[in-house]
């Protein structure tokens, strides 16, 4: 397998004034010549961590991406940039990132037909966003051609920011300021889902106390009134930011028998994704 990091600001000189620096994390597996596939093209995975725009949290990282590697995905982690840099900042450096995977195509093995985004808390957010927004005017203006998920995956997401159900916390830093009335709507995920968004694949808890499980109800409502394939799953306990939901992930006191539940996501997901015919 190769590892690398790629400096965006390198690629896009555009994207690292200041003292910016995002990054992606590149996994690659080696195809397997032994076995004829030298020429396999693989699915891949681009991975928006939480951290409510203040941060990027470790544990939605790499051992997310390991998870992915284990079905045969190449994985793209996006390292984006946080609080105080502020909209339209994360959605450029993820469409950035999509800009890559199409440009080396061949020399890292990618299925176009079969790229996807994953996105956990404020992360949730940045990956719905950018499924329903790729084309805004804030991303055409810099990338013409900007590219839109075959497919969508959302842990615990901040979708909405309707106050009665928001994380407000995650908005703010995205923004500056917190966004009202039309404003709000821009940014709430929920009002961007059209025909044409991408099939997803979503997971929450009833027992989340920090993003409401109603902001996951709230973008599966939405697809099913526009007729968008999706999976929802919402499992009856486990805190925010439950990750893997194993000990990789969590401290020990954060785990207990009621957390089988939410581990589950992905033995639902692979399900999922073997059902769509992308692994």
């Amino acid at each position: 397998m190769k590892c690398f990091d790629i400096e965006l600001k390198k690629e896009y000189t555009f994207l690292g004034e200041g003292d910016k620096n995002p990054t992606v994390t590149a996994y690659l597996p080696y195809n397997l010549k032994e076995m004829g596939r030298a020429d396999q093209k693989r699915p891949c995975m681009v991975i928006c961590p939480g951290g409510a725009y203040a941060t990027v949290s470790e544990r939605e990282s790499e051992p997310v991406a390991l998870k992915f590697l284990n079905l045969g995905f190449n994985v793209f982690v996006v390292n984006y940039s946080v609080a105080p840099h502020r909209y339209p900042t994360q959605l450029l450096e993820v469409a950035a990132t999509f800009e890559l995977i199409y440009e080396n195509v061949d020399a890292w093995n990618c299925d176009t037909d079969k790229i996807g985004i994953i996105g956990f808390s404020a992360g949730g957010h940045l990956a719905a966003h950018y499924s329903n927004a790729y084309n805004c005017d804030a991303v055409r203006a810099v990338f013409k051609n900007s590219k839109q998920p075959n497919f969508t995956v959302l842990g615990y997401p901040v979708i909405s920011a309707d106050k009665a159900i928001a994380h407000q916390g995650s908005f703010i830093n995205l923004l500056g300021q917190y966004p009202e009335g039309e404003k709000a709507a821009e940014f709430s995920c929920e009002c961007l889902v059209s025909q044409n968004s991408p099939k997803a694949f979503i997971w929450h808890t009833v027992g989340d106390n920090a993003v409401p499980v109603q902001n996951s109800l709230v973008y599966a409502n939405a697809l099913a009134k526009s007729g968008v394939p999706f999976a929802l799953h919402i499992y009856p306990y486990g805190q925010h930011g439950l990750s893997t939901v194993d000990y990789l992930t969590n401290n020990d006191c954060d785990l207990d028998s009621k957390n089988e539940y939410a581990a589950e996501w992905l033995v639902d997901l692979a399900k999922w994704l073997k059902i769509e015919e992308i692994i």
